[in-house]
């Protein structure tokens, strides 16, 4: 579909023409996310050390200036000590990678509780995983690989920062730096690991590198669980932020398997820089964005779709929003100084999209209407890292996060 330029607005709003509420989840769809699989990805991460549902915030003032009867906002920030939702993903493929390989090697079950006692160590060492990232997968795939006993080494791209480097490599995983954008490290990850006989463990899908990514996705899908766990009434509409879309695809899927054609509007929102899945919606078929995507929300600057939440999200995403990142930044600093009685949010600059792109829609009359965005509106968003980049994190809100949050206390 035609996108709707509002420019004057700071964003781009498209319909997906394929999507509706009607259609239904498929076997195809299924095969890639489902409730078994759901129920032992949620049994064997709630059983880690240290989990714990992540806290569901309402925001009245923020939903009283957008213009909608609630809003709630999904604070990843302290998930696992980690900062961000990834850690539900990598971690939890690593260790499904690590049952499946062991089970292989040594021609005997190995149970989960194996796994995380590192009942076989000598076995689990010799393992070698490995991954390309923005920031917060690695460091998600490096505490798995730490925790659970095996090697990891982690590729990361020219724009990625020297803090977000040293974040993964105090989890003892070896990081390479290559040059391009963050696609081009995700070949170099793949060719890397098909010379050296390592396993990588991706959070984006592509022909030939199809199954772990599901894994991962299955791992993200208790976040969503969790918040509409949390909610005493369903959203009528959802923002999530893109990057590959494994995150709004296990959101999206967990929301379509729960309600059915009764599901939330799912919206999209992309860095106006790495927009691959406004291209793909106007498109109707995956597009990749070229170029160095050099978006301040590093971890949404990815270029190409991921195949799996594709065949999730051209179905069940009903638009997406192209956003700038002064947009981000914006959010990042309201969330940090609330008005009225909403509480302070550490919120890093990949966290905010959704909800920055809920507050840029409630501004634009044509896209309240498009989206069905009104007062009784029930709006859930993401917030899927704190501050990731602590000096990153100061440097665009004015404090840091301790400051921030003394508020709260």
């Amino acid at each position: 579909m035609t996108p709707t330029d509002n420019a004057a607005l700071g964003f781009t709003l498209v319909l997906n023409a394929l999507a509706d509420k009607s259609m239904p989840w498929t076997p195809s769809q299924d095969h890639i996310l489902n409730d078994s699989d759901f129920e032992t990805a949620k049994a064997t991460i709630s059983s880690w050390p240290g989990y714990a549902p992540t806290p569901l915030v309402p925001l009245p003032s923020l939903a009283a200036e957008a213009g909608v009867a609630s809003l709630y906002y999904k604070d990843e920030g302290g998930r696992f000590g980690l900062g961000s939702f990834k850690a539900l993903g990598g971690a939890y493929a690593v260790a499904r990678l690590l049952q499946r390989e062991l089970e292989a090697r040594l021609g005997t079950p190995v149970s989960m509780d194996d796994i995380v006692s590192r009942a076989y160590p000598e076995e689990t060492s010799k393992i070698t995983v490995c991954c390309a990232t923005d920031g917060n997968h690695g460091r998600s795939v490096a505490w798995g690989a730490q925790t659970f006993g095996c090697r990891c080494v982690i590729f990361i791209h020219a724009t990625v920062s020297e803090g977000r480097k040293a974040a993964i490599e105090a989890y003892g995983a070896e990081v390479r730096r290559c040059a391009g954008n963050y696609d081009d490290s995700v070949r170099v990850a793949q060719s890397v690991a098909t010379e050296e006989g390592w396993f990588v463990v991706s959070d984006t899908s592509y022909p030939g590198y199809m199954e772990i990514p599901k894994d991962v996705m299955q791992g993200y899908e208790l976040m969503g669980a969790e918040a509409f766990d949390q909610l005493d009434l369903p959203p009528t509409h959802i923002f999530l932020q893109t990057g590959v879309g494994g995150m709004a695809a296990a959101v999206a899927a967990q929301a379509k398997r729960r309600w059915g054609d009764a599901r939330p509007t799912i919206v999209l929102a992309d860095p106006e820089l790495s927009a691959c899945w406004m291209e793909s919606f106007v498109a109707g078929e995956p597009t990749a964005v070229e170029g160095d995507l050099d978006t301040l929300m590093a971890g949404l600057a990815c270029g190409e779709v991921s195949a799996l939440a594709w065949e999730i999200l051209k179905d069940h995403g009903d638009a997406v929003m192209a956003l700038p990142d002064e947009a981000a930044i914006e959010m990042m600093r309201r969330l940090a100084h609330p008005v009225g009685t909403d509480r302070p949010i550490v919120a890093g600059e990949s966290a905010v999209a959704g909800l920055a792109g809920l507050m840029a829609a409630s501004a634009s009359d044509e896209a309240r209407k498009a989206l069905g965005l009104g007062p009784d509106s029930r709006v859930l968003v993401f917030g899927s890292e704190g501050d990731t980049d602590p000096g990153l994190y100061k440097k665009l809100v004015g404090m840091d996060a301790a400051t921030v949050l003394k508020a709260v206390a």
